[in-house]
């Protein structure tokens, strides 16, 4: 997992779209303003540093140390709630999901887009182990896009938003498997709604949001380089190709330099049944 985002840091912390305010908020409110929060897969804390506003203390771990360098800076200055003043808001850890019974005690944990690169199944085993009474597993992801493991019998469909048939068309140019990301998915072909439902935390509670974002053609390239099948590293020699290749494609396609995203986001609380 540490070499898939090679050099993608920097893209993914200014250009990934976080989750908005107000899924934010209703997570917050779901764990409670004393919880101390595991973000598993943390990236460059687009969850973890908003989070740690909101709460006790967040535990931000991710596999690769270019994404928790990139969070560090981005957290620098945030405080937690006044509960604990003295406690560091977010304390960034490299890990992942196999080294869960090395991480400081937590209460709930979170994953955004990291959930579906694991072993699920085992995961939410473990976390059935690690987890208090009233430990809660949250995921938030975009929600009824068939192009993510979340919607039940939902077959890819990788045409999801108006620029991405250009991009597959600069992708498959260079050569890039622009459907690496859903190979876990893909195997098993269960969705997250499904792992969840077979696992100790079965009683589901979920929230969609939705917003409207504009993009221009700096922020797609930013994008792009953001992925793991597309990262700086991904590309190598190629990247200054890759960026005047894309950049022209999606002007020639939309010449106005601007296309409209309208995003839905599901938060999904996860508990055990009885606890």
């Amino acid at each position: 997992m540490k070499e898939l985002f090679g050099g993608a840091a920097p893209y993914y912390a200014r250009h990934r779209p976080g989750y908005g305010e107000a899924a934010i908020e209703h997570l917050a409110g779901a764990f409670g303003a004393d919880s101390r929060v595991l973000d598993l897969g943390c990236g460059p804390g687009t969850i973890a540093i908003p989070l740690a506003r909101r709460v006790r203390a967040v535990l931000a771990v991710d596999p690769a140390e270019e994404m928790l360098a990139e969070g560090r800076r981005l957290a620098a200055g945030v405080q937690p709630v006044d509960l604990a003043p003295r406690e560091p808001a977010v304390t960034w850890l490299r890990g992942d999901s196999t080294t869960l019974r090395t991480l400081p005690p937590f209460d709930h944990v979170v994953m955004g887009r990291s959930f579906h690169w694991m072993d699920r199944a085992a995961v939410l085993a473990e976390l059935d182990e690690l987890l208090p009474p009233g430990g809660a597993v949250a995921l938030l992801g975009p929600a009824g896009q068939p192009s993510e493991p979340w919607e039940q019998g939902e077959p890819w469909e990788p045409d999801v938003q108006p620029w991405q048939p250009v991009e597959r068309r600069v992708c498959a140019h260079f050569g890039l498997d622009i459907d690496a990301a859903a190979l876990s998915f893909r195997a098993t072909g269960e969705s997250h709604h499904a792992v969840l439902a077979a696992s100790p935390f079965r009683r589901l509670e979920s929230r969609t949001f939705r917003r409207r974002l504009i993009w221009d053609v700096d922020g797609l390239i930013g994008l792009q380089l953001s992925y793991s099948y597309s990262s700086p590293a991904a590309l190598g020699d190629r990247l200054h190709a890759f960026v005047d290749a894309l950049r022209e494609a999606l002007l020639t396609d939309n010449p106005t330099g601007q296309w409209e995203q309208n995003l839905a986001t599901e938060v999904l609380i996860a508990r055990r049944t009885g606890r």
